[in-house]
């Protein structure tokens, strides 16, 4: 058997010797083929059936030849049959085995039936079909509940991605955040110097404020304690004429000067209202508030020199820091650029407070009882914040209302109305008409026009109707005064009793007049319980009741009546008058007798007239039949 080397060494030269058909035939003894198509494929053949031929190690032996061998001996050749066949027949019984093996372990393992027990009987419920369509129904109402919070959940969702959506968008739109802090950052520093400006001037406005409030209290208390000195004065000089003791000895020398000085101020106001041509005014309805030549130019010298101090006040500031319009401007650009921050930085609740030292400095000058005073629309600061409330708001916004059309109304309520109410308190004469009137227009004008029906419940209103209440009360309880004298002091129209008398009647006539004015403003039963209950039936009623029924009665009965407001008589039914007025319609109904008794039908007339005015019909029927004045119904049915 050749080696391994030798093998090798005949296949390197085999390939070698190919292309020259130099080779060395394993096979020495056949002969050399002439083509070499032949060779190469002999030389392969060969190649083949040496590697066939060739065993270097024993071959591999089944599992049937092993055990057999492993039974016998191997030299044995005439029991292998017989060790093969042992060796089926115990394969054979493994096979055989190995299931049953299998079934009874199986069978072993399997669990034992349980034997069915059986309890007591038990009755079950009866079903029917409306059970299980009740069942049905419950079982689809709670699915609909489910369904039903489902869907608004998949509802919520949606708005939070739509929301995050806008957001998304708005952030990828905004504007370059250095900008927007350095606008935020100057409009800080603007804010604090605007401020701190503000606060350094305001112990200045108090003070000039303070100043011209001080001499308008003056001169109103000056006004005041003279009528009252002059009614004390002429008072006790009537008494002692009705007492029959003459001229008062006590201080004549001053009281004569005193009534010389008041009936050359009344011979002053007869002939101004000559010249004015006003007629049908009594004596005793002037407001008597005159003031003398060097006492009004001490006022006016007073007063020029403190508005001449209050226009230094801003002088050294830049027109940035003190002009409205300019500052306005400001936080207009502010919610322009910006109007979400502008919002919710609460600029319109902050403005009022703001502008408030620049507002009370314009307002020095301004009195709301003055003729020539200047009206709030026409005042710069009030154009100004009235501009910038009317400014449209900003589209970019996603707030639905303005808040700065709240700023005038505010401005009024936090700066205008408690300076109003600081001059009813100190200034205001009730008695005077020309300053109610005055005064009630304003009221009118700024609880109405000025839009704040929003501020309808604001302390600032409710703390002037108060004032004004107190003020009146005052009024009544100080300044009115009727003197009673005998028929004999008084039968003589001409007499000093008796023109005192009919001046101090219609004093309280006009303060009547002037109560009666705040309808509408002022609570109805306030108004009814000063003016009726108070004046009429506790003063005019009682002069009336002492003035004999005729033209002069009547007179002062129209008076009377004409200061009514006619809401008071719209709704009123079964035709009765207002309960106040009972005493007042007593009154009429005994003058009426007493006049048509002394035959004036057309003075009794007159008093059926203004008995239907206040719509007191029961009497006025109950007139017009017990003297049958039948031309005189159709009034009453109207």
């Amino acid at each position: 058997v050749p080696s391994a080397g030798c093998i090798a060494a005949a296949r390197r030269r085999r390939p070698l010797a190919r292309p020259q058909a130099d080779y060395l035939p394993l096979d020495v003894s056949n002969d050399r083929q002439p083509s070499w198509r032949r060779e190469s494929s002999d030389s392969e053949n060969e190649d083949e059936s040496d590697m066939n031929n060739l065993h270097f190690v024993p071959k591999m032996r089944t599992l049937r030849q092993r055990m057999a061998e492993h039974m016998v001996p191997v030299g044995d050749e005439s029991s292998e049959d017989e060790a093969e066949t042992k060796w089926e027949e115990q394969q054979i019984k493994k096979a055989v085995k190995l299931p049953q093996e299998t079934y009874s372990d199986a069978s072993l393992c399997k669990p034992q039936p349980a034997k069915p027990t059986f309890g007591p009987c038990v009755s079950l419920p009866p079903v029917n079909l409306e059970t299980i369509k009740k069942q049905l129904a419950e079982r689809i109402a709670s699915l609909q509940d489910v369904h039903r919070a489902h869907q608004r959940e998949y509802g919520k969702y949606m708005e939070d991605i739509e929301s995050s959506k806008i957001t998304v968008q708005e952030l990828e739109k905004s504007s370059d955040a250095a900008m927007n802090y350095k606008f935020y950052r100057g409009m800080k520093t603007y804010v604090e110097n605007l401020v701190n400006c503000f606060n350094e001037k305001l112990k200045y406005i108090d003070e000039l404020e303070s100043a011209v409030h001080a001499l308008l209290q003056q001169q109103a208390t000056s006004v005041l304690k003279r009528r009252q000195d002059d009614l004390k004065m002429e008072s006790a000089y009537m008494q002692h004429l009705t007492a029959g003791n003459g001229k008062p000895t006590n201080d004549g020398l001053e009281s004569d000067e005193r009534m010389k000085l008041l009936k050359h101020r009344r011979a002053c106001r007869r002939q101004l209202r000559a010249r004015s041509q006003k007629a049908a005014h009594h004596e005793g309805m002037s407001s008597d508030d005159e003031l003398c030549v060097t006492e009004l130019a001490e006022f006016q010298k007073s007063k020029d020199n403190i508005l001449e101090e209050s226009r230094k006040i801003f002088e050294d500031v830049h027109a940035d820091f003190c002009d409205i319009r300019k500052i306005l401007l400001k936080f207009q650009e502010w919610k322009e650029k910006f109007p979400d921050s502008y919002c919710d930085a609460y600029i319109s609740f902050c403005l009022p407070k703001l502008l408030n030292p620049l507002i009370r400095v314009q307002l020095i000058n301004w009195s709301p009882f003055e003729q020539n005073s200047a009206d709030l629309e026409e005042m710069p600061w009030f154009r100004a914040v009235k501009e910038f409330s009317d400014v449209k708001k900003s589209s970019e916004s996603k707030r639905d209302g303005d808040p700065d059309e709240e700023v005038l109304p505010r401005v009024i309520e936090r700066t205008i109305l408690p300076k109003i109410t600081a001059f009813v308190k100190s200034v205001w004469d009730p008695l005077s008409t020309s300053q109610t009137e005055n005064l009630i227009r304003l009221c009118n004008n700024v609880f109405e026009k000025q839009v704040l029906s929003r501020s309808e419940c604001s302390q600032a209103k409710q703390d002037l109707i108060n004032m004004v209440v107190l003020r009146m009360k005052k009024s009544v309880e100080e300044d009115v005064f009727i003197p009673v004298y005998p028929k004999s002091a008084v039968e003589d129209k001409s007499s000093p009793c008796s023109q005192f008398q009919e001046r101090r009647f219609w004093s309280a006539v006009k303060l009547l007049s002037n109560v009666l004015l705040w309808d509408g403003i002022v609570q109805e039963d306030t108004v009814r319980d000063l003016g009726l209950s108070k004046l009429l039936n506790r003063y005019l009623l009682l002069n009336l009741f002492n003035t004999p029924p005729g033209p002069e009665n009547i007179e002062k009965c129209k008076e009377v009546v004409a200061r009514f407001p006619e809401r008071w008589f719209q709704n009123l039914g079964s035709g009765s008058t207002l309960p106040e007025l009972l005493n007042f319609c007593q009154h009429l109904l005994q003058c009426a007798r007493t006049l048509h008794r002394n035959n004036h039908s057309d003075e009794t007339e007159e008093v059926i007239l203004l008995l239907v005015k206040v719509k007191a019909l029961c009497i006025a029927e109950e007139l017009i039949e017990e003297y049958k004045l039948e031309h005189l119904r159709s009034l009453i049915r109207k």
